[in-house]
């Protein structure tokens, strides 16, 4: 997928806001921290006892996780917007949102016209250090969020007439039961893209999200070219993308890696109420997986509307066509826009 013009400023301001939350704090300290954090944090912590304990910790966290978490989401809504172009969200809803690196996402998504935001989260430290970086953000809905603690599963979360909510990051710390509770809420609105790691079992729980989604009236926007059952026998494969993220000092030091870059794994469901536009466009073949360019050839993997998983091979007898695949990117739709 390839980034839109407005995604290094904010990708850069992002960056520059986290840069300032570890100064005073030693980089061992800090390390120290994420190493703790990412070994306890995902899928072993209660709604009611966050394991983000403090500030300290949740900067740290923050300067580690929040580049990877924006880079998936804007990805997810790059593809939304490819769908869609004309759709814009007035109001969003982040469920789970933490320190608000899915609301950044969205601000690179839609930089223009005003949003109401709201970032729901049940770990205090987390809110109190998302809205002190969204005051340094360029974005007016950011600057103007709302952060507001709620434990997530529980109770109404999104207002009636809400038009995109997304959930980032989020199922894998919840119950099942409380896993539906939270589709169900972001159900109450227009749009919804969850985002979940890149994993079998993240792909495991997109799916069950994508089919609660349609029995609530949804049509898939992406990165399915359809709303049907998902062409990928269970347990044979998983259906996933990537991003790429630049490093900071601390991702290299944590992990002990000199690249200056890393790729973030993700899946994710982007959907919209079948009567919340004026009808989607035509949907064309998505790449899922990274093309192989050959001599004279590149092989394509994609998902279809009609055939399912296919392959489709695209030598230099193309013309145009041989040059649009060697440009084509894991996560795009195929043929692009000007070809179909």
């Amino acid at each position: 997928m390839h980034a839109p013009e407005n995604t290094p400023p904010t990708g850069e301001n992002l960056r520059a806001a986290l840069a300032g939350l570890l100064d005073g704090l030693p980089p061992r300290q800090a390390a120290r921290a994420v190493e703790r954090l990412i070994a306890n944090y995902r899928g072993r912590t209660p709604t009611d006892a966050p394991v983000l304990r403090d500030r300290s910790d949740v900067a740290a966290y923050a300067a580690y996780r929040m580049p990877a978490t924006f880079e998936a989401v804007r990805s997810a809504l790059e593809a939304f917007r490819d769908r869609l172009p004309d759709w814009s969200p007035a109001s969003h809803v982040d469920i789970g949102g933490g320190t608000g690196a899915a609301t950044w996402a969205v601000a690179a998504a839609w930089p223009e016209g005003e949003r109401e935001t709201t970032v729901l989260d049940w770990a205090e430290p987390a809110l109190a250090l998302g809205a002190e970086l969204a005051r340094a953000a360029a974005s007016p809905a950011l600057r103007a969020a709302r952060w507001q603690r709620q434990v997530i599963g529980g109770g109404p979360a999104v207002p009636d007439g809400t038009d995109l909510v997304t959930v980032s990051y989020v199922l894998g710390e919840l119950t099942e039961a409380d896993r539906r509770a939270v589709v169900g809420q972001a159900a109450r609105a227009r749009a919804a893209v969850i985002i979940e790691p890149g994993t079998p079992e993240g792909y495991r729980r997109v799916i069950e999200a994508r089919d609660l989604l349609i029995e609530a009236g949804f049509e898939v926007v992406a990165p399915c070219p359809h709303s049907a059952a998902c062409p990928i026998a269970p347990g044979a494969d998983w259906c996933h993308f990537s991003a790429r993220v630049s490093r900071s000092s601390l991702h290299r030091q944590v992990k002990g890696g000199s690249l200056a870059y890393e790729d973030e794994k993700f899946s994710y469901v982007a959907a919209v109420r079948s009567d919340g536009t004026d009808g989607l466009p035509a949907a064309r073949a998505r790449v899922v997986r990274r093309p192989q360019i050959r001599k004279g050839q590149v092989l394509l993997e994609l998902c279809t509307r009609d055939e399912g998983l296919v392959r489709e091979t695209v030598t230099k007898r193309h013309g145009a066509t041989y040059k649009a695949a060697r440009d084509a990117d894991w996560g795009d739709e195929w043929p692009p826009r000007d070809e179909a």
